[in-house]
């Protein structure tokens, strides 16, 4: 009986508001993400270089850390996650690929133990309406972003907690951020913002 209730609770979590529950995490990875938002075009949307230093938060089993790692020739990918399972999945994902330019963070959902100006890029997809702390992890990507760096946000049709382009400016521009670029469409998009110079707020 207990069992047949967590199984219920597990189910009533795919389709809820929250952090994503591991257990459903397969179902990150169907192709039929691509209609979405594919690796490919993500790639292209947060502008990336060969050699940057990227931070990818709530990454999941890693759909689209795998194409990000493998064009970062001389960077690095960071993926964090506050669930250690994702994160376990994903990493025997990519090093089945044999990607070694990869290191693995688990979030605690206040603060990140990186570095001041260390992140070229920072991305989330479908993420950040699930975090908590919201205005806590924007302070902390505005400290480990190097001046100029981009924060990269795309939020997809389907997501319970999906927020809106206007939502997203009134909870990152006021912290040191300025918008920069989006792309996509109302339902389905990408929004970058850029670091900025002024008085910390951390």
């Amino acid at each position: 009986m207990g069992t047949d209730n967590k199984n219920q609770e597990i189910r009533k979590s795919f389709t809820s508001k929250g952090v994503f529950p591991f257990q459903w995490a397969f179902t990150l990875l169907l192709p039929i993400r691509n209609i979405f938002l594919s690796p490919k075009q993500l790639i292209k949307r947060i502008e990336l270089k060969e050699k940057s230093v990227v931070l990818e938060v709530g990454p999941g089993p890693g759909y689209f850390s795998i194409h990000v790692a493998e064009k970062l020739k001389s960077g690095k990918l960071i993926l964090a996650d506050i669930q250690k399972e994702m994160l376990d999945y994903a990493k025997k994902r990519l090093e089945r690929r044999n990607l070694k330019n990869t290191e693995y963070y688990l979030c605690n959902g206040q603060k990140f133990d990186f570095i001041d100006d260390v992140f070229d890029i920072i991305f989330m997809v479908t993420v950040l309406g699930e975090v908590e702390n919201k205005e806590a992890y924007i302070k902390e990507f505005h400290r480990m972003l190097k001046p100029n760096g981009i924060l990269s946000i795309s939020e997809l049709a389907g997501d319970p907690d999906k927020m809106s382009t206007d939502e997203l400016r009134d909870i990152i521009e006021k912290h040191n951020f300025k918008f920069f670029n989006e792309y996509g469409s109302k339902n389905n998009f990408t929004i970058n913002y850029m670091k900025i110079d002024g008085q910390k707020d951390y």
